[in-house]
């Protein structure tokens, strides 16, 4: 009775890791492949927010990748891949910030329409990675952290569709730029929230 509860138990555990791996490889895919259409984006209409949006995308796959190495290992793993996320926050913090002030210096007003496009592709597509993430948010560290980035992902698009429209209704690039700044905020408050739990896990491991 007891080997036939462990060996069900065993069962449900093997069953509900490919289903957080499957998960995994699909969100991992569609944002390497908007980190990329962001990026040339970004560079191609001069829009500091849709190139801090793209950096988001980069951490974000980089993010999936870890969580993917260590689904089969133990907490003290998951914590250090949480660990590693919260670093990823981080940097993403600081680049975007760099590249603002770049903007600044250049003084080179987005392009609208390349900002709403590629912004409004980039939202449906971490929709649909956050509806796919929500099922296992509470599963573990691991897939907690994971889902905290494509919450922000989420706040990160809308703010660039907000950008955009600010920027063609005063023909100014500071709505731009103040999304941009704000985007680092957002990153860089997530990162202080995943690296204090991450740590907090990896002590009781």
């Amino acid at each position: 009775m007891g080997d036939d509860c462990c060996q069900k138990k065993a069962c449900e555990l093997e069953k509900l890791r490919k289903q957080q791996s499957k998960v995994l490889w699909i969100v991992l895919l569609i944002n390497s492949v908007m980190f990329v259409v962001e990026m040339l984006a970004g560079i191609k209409s001069a829009s500091l927010s849709l190139t801090g949006d793209s950096l988001d995308m980069l951490g974000d796959a980089l993010v999936y990748g870890s969580s993917l190495y260590v689904i089969n290992k133990g907490r003290k793993a998951q914590a250090k891949s949480a660990l590693l996320k919260g670093a990823i926050m981080f940097l993403s913090a600081v680049a975007v910030f760099a590249r603002a002030s770049y903007q600044l210096f250049a003084g080179s007003t987005p392009e609208v329409r390349v900002m709403s496009a590629v912004g409004f592709i980039a939202l449906l597509a971490n929709l649909l990675c956050l509806f796919l993430l929500t099922k296992h948010r509470n599963d573990n560290i691991n897939l907690s952290s994971v889902w905290l980035c494509s919450r922000n992902d989420i706040i990160a698009n809308t703010s660039v569709l907000g950008a955009a429209g600010l920027v063609f209704l005063t023909g100014s690039l500071l709505p731009d730029l103040i999304v941009g700044l704000l985007l680092t905020i957002v990153f860089a408050k997530s990162s202080g929230k995943v690296l204090s739990q991450s740590w907090r896990e990896l002590q009781q491991a």
